[in-house]
C-alpha cells in the first residue's frame, strides 16, 4: 500500500517538476497526463484531488508567478504576457487583475505583496502541503561550519509583507554587485513560519561577504552567522516553505540522534539563484541547525 502510494505521488511530483521545466511549453492535459502516465480522460480529476486546484488553473498560476517576478525587470508587458501564453497584452492584464488585483503596469510600479501571497496559496499548497517529502536519518550529514562573515536585512512583522522586504534585498545586492552565484544566500529564521501573533514573524535576509557596510546604510548590517557543527538537511525541489524539513529535524532526527541544539536559529543557504532571478527548480537549499 505504501510503495503504491509513493508511486502514484511521484508521478504526480513528475508532473509539477515537469510543469515548472517547461512553461514556455506545450502543458495541455494530454501532455501532462503522458508525463504522470496516467489516462486523460481521467487526469484532470486525479490532479484536482491530490492538490485541491485543477490542471489549468496550476499552469496559469506557475506562469503568472513568473510574469509577476519579470515585471520587476524592464521587459515589455507584451513580451511578458506572450511568455506568459496569453494571445495579447489585454487577456494577460484581465487575468492578472483577476489574480492580483492590480494591473501589469501598478504592480510594476507598486506590487501588493500580500494580495500576491494570497492569490498564491492554491499554488504553494499544491507544492508544499499536499506533496511533502518525506525525509530520513541518512539524509541529515553533522558538518563543521566555518564563521560567515554577512550582510544582513532584517525582516520583523507580518510575513505578508516579506516579499517587498526580498525585493529591497535584491536591489540592494545587485547595486553591490554581489550575484547570488558567486555571494552565497542565506535566511536566518528568528520565528515560528506562522506565530500566534502575524507581528512577530522575524526572519534575515543575508548576503556572504566580508565588505564593509556603510554605517549610514539605513537597510543593511554587518552580521557573522557563527561557526562550528550543524546537522544539515538539503532540501530539493520547491523552497518557499522549509517548515516540514525544519520540522523532521527537530521532532525526528533531534531525538534519535542524541545531540544538543546550539543557541543559534535554524537557518537555511540557497545555491544558485534567487527564486525571483530563476525558475524553481534551480534553486536547491541546505537546512542548518546549530549543534553544540
Amino acid at each position: 500500500m505504501k510503495a503504491a502510494l509513493e508511486n502514484y505521488h511521484a508521478r504526480m511530483q513528475r508532473v509539477l517538476d515537469h510543469i515548472d521545466q517547461h512553461l514556455d511549453g506545450d502543458l495541455d492535459l494530454e501532455a501532462l497526463s503522458g508525463v504522470a502516465a496516467f489516462s486523460k480522460y481521467h487526469f484532470h480529476r486525479q490532479f484536482t484531488s491530490t492538490f485541491g486546484v485543477s490542471v489549468h488553473r496550476y499552469v496559469q498560476l506557475a506562469r503568472l508567478k513568473r510574469a509577476s517576478y519579470r515585471l520587476a525587470g524592464s521587459e515589455s508587458v507584451t513580451d511578458i504576457a506572450m511568455d506568459a501564453g496569453y494571445d495579447a497584452p489585454d487577456a494577460f492584464a484581465r487575468a492578472f487583475r483577476q489574480r492580483f488585483g492590480q494591473s501589469p503596469s501598478s504592480f510594476r510600479k507598486s506590487p501588493d505583496w500580500g494580495a500576491w501571497l494570497m492569490a498564491f496559496g492554491p499554488f504553494d499548497k499544491a507544492r508544499n502541503t499536499l506533496m511533502q517529502i518525506i525525509f530520513d536519518h541518512n539524509d541529515v550529514t553533522i558538518r563543521d561550519v566555518p564563521p560567515t562573515p554577512v550582510a544582513v536585512m532584517e525582516h520583523r512583522g507580518d510575513r505578508a509583507t516579506l516579499q517587498d522586504t526580498i525585493q529591497r534585498f535584491i536591489a540592494w545586492r545587485k547595486a553591490a554587485g554581489l550575484s547570488p552565484e558567486t555571494s552565497p544566500t542565506f535566511n536566518i529564521f528568528r520565528s515560528e513560519r506562522e506565530p500566534a501573533v502575524a507581528a512577530d514573524y522575524s526572519m534575515d535576509i543575508c548576503v556572504g561577504t566580508d565588505r564593509p557596510i556603510d554605517e549610514n546604510d539605513k537597510q543593511m548590517k554587518a552580521g557573522v552567522i557563527p561557526g562550528g557543527r550543524c546537522a544539515v538537511l538539503r532540501y530539493p525541489g520547491n523552497t518557499n516553505n522549509l517548515e516540514p524539513a525544519a520540522l523532521y529535524l527537530y521532532r525526528e532526527w533531534l531525538p534519535a540522534s542524541g545531540e544538543e541544539v546550539r543557541d543559534f536559529p535554524v537557518y537555511c543557504q540557497r545555491h544558485l539563484s534567487l527564486v525571483a532571478e530563476g525558475p524553481l527548480h534551480e534553486v536547491v537549499v541546505e537546512l542548518f541547525l546549530p549543534l553544540k
